[in-house]
């Protein structure tokens, strides 16, 4: 992986962070919070969609909704390990 890759990965993981914290309500880390997760959150979601064998389409907009799904399926972990 190139330095290009890791940069766009961590924009698009903290955007996409940012996103699911706005979808999420009630589970939101903050600002800085919600971005680390979102960065997570792409590494997962495109790790999910690989295993799956979904696509959820080529480029930027595809990235983003790999690592929104990705986002929220953590916030949904997180939230479940919260509450306990």
């Amino acid at each position: 992986m190139d330095t290009n890759s890791l940069i766009i990965i961590l924009v698009v993981g903290g955007f996409s962070g940012w996103l699911a914290g706005q979808i999420k309500n009630g589970y939101g880390f903050g600002l800085v919070g919600n971005i680390l997760v979102g960065i997570v959150g792409s590494f997962v979601g495109s790790w999910m969609f690989t295993k799956m064998g979904i696509s959820a389409g080529g480029g930027l907009l595809g990235s983003i909704v790999m690592s929104v799904v990705g986002a929220l399926v953590l916030l949904v972990l997180i939230g479940l390990v919260r509450s306990k």
